[in-house]
């Protein structure tokens, strides 16, 4: 298969690699593969290879995806998945699979779509980004051994202990949302992984980030809270706001931020920017 290459986090996918590196080599004939240990490798990869390739695979998480992502900005290259993360929101979102032989097939197809991505400040996010509880937790999630049984009791774990960030906006017509909050999310996708809909009604190609501001709540509300997410039904009340912005500027006083579900401290002040249509992604 010409002008493809896959790029491959032992890591996110629990160095369980071997088994799909097994099928790919079975099914297409000497495969360009990278198996990638570092942000700097795999960019390094990509530009080795970038002007003989037309489709970069990433086999890996949001993380992963991303790091590859970031090369791919408005440079006509194609962006496919192979979903081996503990969350895979962003593969979920764009119908990806973990179907080998309906992924190359996807790619002998070569049909594509643009999608937006946004900056916080100078990094890039594709799928949900965001600061204060979830921000903490990601830091915390990131010395565990990774898996959705042990994100839920860090979670649970932070939530007794985290104290509400505080978030000022530049601008005057934000001023009103001014205020202490558990979390800020900024989102381009509907949900964070697992099938967590943050923002059930986000868009990859309105030209908008949703940016969810959720109050600390009381313990009741946490079981509505969560059964709303996971039911795609989640929406404004006294603790949820949602703000449909090209761009927008704030500070917040904490630096811990997750962007696509890596850990990343970033100093206020925030400016979020939607860039529309950047992406080009395999349908």
């Amino acid at each position: 298969m010409e002008n493809v290459a896959f790029i491959i986090n032992p890591f996110s996918a629990k160095k369980n690699y071997q088994p799909f590196l097994d099928s790919l080599k079975k099914a297409v004939r000497n495969p360009n593969f990278y198996i990638s240990e570092s942000i700097e490798g795999t960019e390094n990869f990509i530009q080795q290879n970038f002007y003989k390739t037309d489709v970069f695979v990433a086999v890996g998480g949001d993380g992963t995806i991303s790091s590859v992502a970031k090369r791919l900005i408005n440079t006509g290259k194609i962006l496919a998945i192979f979903p081996a993360g503990s969350g895979n929101g962003f593969s979920n979102e764009n119908n990806f699979s973990k179907n080998l032989e309906e992924l190359l097939d996807k790619i002998k197809a070569k049909k594509w779509r643009e999608i937006d991505t946004f900056k916080v400040n100078d990094k890039l996010s594709i799928n949900v980004s965001g600061t204060g509880f979830d921000g903490k937790v990601v830091k915390q999630f990131e010395k565990t051994s990774r898996g959705f049984k042990n994100y839920i009791q860090v979670s649970i774990k932070t939530f007794f202990s985290y104290k509400p960030i505080k978030v000022k906006f530049s601008s005057e017509e934000f001023k009103k949302h001014d205020g202490e909050y558990l979390m800020l999310n900024v989102a381009n996708t509907r949900q964070f992984g697992n099938n967590a809909y943050i923002a059930p009604h986000a868009s990859t190609i309105d030209g908008l980030a949703e940016i969810v501001l959720v109050k600390k709540f009381p313990l009741y509300y946490g079981a509505l809270f969560a059964a709303r997410m996971f039911s795609k039904s989640l929406k404004e009340d006294q603790y949820v706001t949602y703000l449909s912005v090209p761009e927008i500027e704030f500070t917040v006083d904490t630096q811990d931020w997750h962007l696509d579900g890596e850990y990343n401290e970033i100093d206020s002040p925030i400016h979020i920017k939607v860039l529309p249509k950047s992406l080009k992604i395999l349908i």
